[in-house]
């Protein structure tokens, strides 16, 4: 029988956490974030184990409730402007195994209200990580278009994040993928409805979005020298 995770309760936790985002309202409603939220998230972690480890031996699903694959809710405020104390969406990253060892791309799944999506690749990475990816682009030009220029890529996945006004020091404002090469962070995600994410389709879409999205995960996973 197929699995259904979230349901419309869900979604009126997450939008109400959002209006009432404190610490009295978080604990006199915390029943609510276990049964609707958190729990059916480790579900469908759980549940991805098997056909992540199909897609790739070196990615994880880790359905434990701390230091696994889903996101805290407690959000860190010691250095943002938003000083609210949740986060109020669900996301989970499917990491590499040598994630601690090293900035490494992962596979992502996110719910929240009018904004759920999977996809992945790296967020935000150090100096250091972009350069290797940049210069991997410039060695590798014909792999990194195979990955990210195919129909299926073009029709499903749009880019996240911000880029460079201008082209990055060293490299040439006139390479053929220059707009790549000033991107601050490589990764893309496909946008799915509510409906979707409370149905029976939420597991095989996120595996089959993982699935379209590999080519670009192995081509990270290639220039940061780890195994895919």
């Amino acid at each position: 029988m197929a699995q259904i995770y979230f349901s419309k309760a869900s979604f009126r936790f997450l939008r109400a956490l959002a209006r009432n985002n404190n610490r009295i309202w978080f604990h006199a409603h915390q029943d609510d974030y276990e049964r609707h939220v958190r729990e059916p998230f480790l579900q469908l972690i759980a549940d991805l184990q098997a056909p992540l480890r199909k897609i790739s031996p070196h990615m994880r699903a880790d359905p434990r409730k701390v230091g696994g694959s889903l996101f805290r809710i407690y959000r860190d405020t010691r250095f943002a402007n938003d000083k609210t104390p949740y986060k109020p969406w669900a996301g989970a990253r499917l990491f590499h195994e040598r994630r601690r060892e090293v900035a490494a791309p992962s596979f992502y799944l996110h719910i929240a209200p009018n904004d759920c999506f999977a996809g992945g690749g790296i967020w935000h990475p150090e100096p250091q990580t972009l350069q290797c990816m940049r210069d991997f682009i410039v060695d590798n030009p014909a792999t990194w278009k195979r990955a990210t220029r195919s129909k299926s890529f073009r029709e499903h996945f749009s880019f996240w994040g911000e880029g460079l006004t201008r082209p990055p020091r060293g490299y040439d404002a006139q390479h053929e993928l220059i707009e790549d090469l000033k991107r601050k962070s490589f990764a893309a995600g496909a946008e799915f409805t509510e409906a979707l994410a409370c149905s029976s389709e939420l597991l095989p879409t996120a595996i089959a979005t993982f699935k379209r999205i590999t080519p670009m995960i192995d081509y990270l996973c290639a220039a940061l020298d780890l195994e895919f």
